[in-house]
C-alpha cells in the first residue's frame, strides 16, 4: 500500500506542475493592457460620435478637454507597450495629427451606408446600429496605430471589433474610402489584403491567403480588390496575386484563387428544378441537396 499514490496526491502532483508551468507564462499584467485599449477605442469612438454615447452633446470645450484625456490615455498604453523617453509624446502626436482625416474617412462610409442601404432609416442609425460602421471605424483607427509600427495595441482593437461585431478586419488591411459593409457577420479580411474605394461587401465574405506559413509573413498573402467592386454573400477570394478589377460584381458563394478583370461579373452557378403540378393535397418532401 505504500508505494501506492493516492488520488489526492496524484491531484496535488498535477497542481504543482501545472502552477510551475504558468509561472514560466511571458509578460504578465497585458490583461490591463487590453482592458486599457479597449477603454480607450469605445471612449475615443464616443467623441468623435457623439451620437453613441450616453453623454449629452458636449460642448466645443468639452470635446477638446476629453480628446487631450484619450491622448494621455495613449501615451500610457505607449509606455506600457516598452516605449521610452518622448516616443509615447511623438507617436501620440503622429496619430492624433491624422485624426481630422480619418474622421473624415469614417464619416463617408457612414453616409455611403445610408446612401445604399433602403433599410437604413437615417445617419445616426448607421452610425449607433449598424456593426459594418462599427467594424470600418475601429479597423480606421487600427490601422493607423498598425501604421506607426505599434505593436499589439492595433490586433487588441481590431479583436473588440471583432468580438462585438462578428467581423474580423486584420489591422494590417489597406481600406480605400468609403467601403461599405452590409450586414457583415462572419466576414474576414486578412493582413496584406488591399480594398479600394467605394466596394461593398456582403456578409460572410473571406478575403483571405491561399496558405497560412510562417514563411510567408512578409509577402502578400490577400487579395486585392479595385475601387467600385460589390462582394455577395459567402464568397470567398484568395491569394496574395488575386486582383479583382475595377467595377466587377462577384456573386453569393463564389470561391476565386485567381485574378478577373475589370467589369467581371462572377457567379456560381445554380440550377433551377421546376416541380409538374399535382392534383391532391401537397406534401413537402424531404429536403436534399
Amino acid at each position: 500500500m505504500s508505494d501506492q499514490i493516492t488520488p489526492h496526491r496524484a491531484t496535488a502532483d498535477s497542481l504543482d506542475t501545472l502552477t510551475a508551468q504558468l509561472r514560466q507564462s511571458p509578460t504578465p499584467g497585458l490583461h490591463l493592457v487590453k482592458a486599457t485599449a479597449t477603454a480607450w477605442v469605445a471612449g475615443l469612438l464616443a467623441i468623435l460620435f457623439p451620437q453613441a454615447s450616453r453623454c449629452a452633446a458636449p460642448t466645443s470645450d468639452e470635446v477638446r478637454e476629453d480628446l487631450g484625456v484619450r491622448a494621455a490615455e495613449l501615451r500610457v498604453l505607449l509606455r506600457s507597450l516598452d516605449y521610452e523617453g518622448d516616443a509615447p509624446a511623438h507617436l501620440t502626436a503622429s496619430f492624433f495629427a491624422g485624426l481630422p482625416e480619418i474622421h473624415r474617412q469614417m464619416l463617408r462610409d457612414a453616409q455611403a451606408l445610408e446612401e445604399g442601404d433602403p433599410a437604413a432609416k437615417s445617419l445616426d442609425e448607421v452610425i449607433i446600429a449598424y456593426p459594418g460602421f462599427t467594424a470600418i471605424t475601429t479597423h480606421r483607427l487600427a490601422h493607423a496605430l498598425s501604421d506607426l509600427g505599434i505593436p499589439l495595441l492595433p490586433r487588441i482593437l481590431s479583436e473588440w471589433a471583432h468580438e462585438r461585431t462578428g467581423i474580423d478586419i486584420h489591422p494590417g488591411a489597406t481600406l480605400g474610402h468609403p467601403v461599405i459593409i452590409d450586414h457583415g457577420t462572419g466576414i474576414v479580411v486578412g493582413e496584406t489584403a488591399i480594398i479600394g474605394n467605394n466596394v461593398k461587401i456582403y456578409q460572410g465574405v473571406t478575403i483571405g491567403a491561399l496558405s497560412v506559413r510562417k514563411s510567408l509573413a512578409s509577402v502578400k498573402r490577400h487579395p486585392t480588390i479595385e475601387d467600385n467592386v460589390v462582394i455577395y454573400a459567402n464568397a470567398t477570394i484568395l491569394g496574395g496575386d488575386t486582383v479583382i478589377g475595377r467595377g466587377s460584381v462577384i456573386g453569393g458563394n463564389v470561391w476565386l484563387t485567381a485574378s478577373v478583370p475589370p467589369d467581371s461579373i462572377v457567379s456560381a452557378r445554380s440550377e433551377a428544378h421546376v416541380r409538374q403540378n399535382k392534383e391532391g393535397e401537397f406534401t413537402a418532401p424531404d429536403f436534399v441537396i
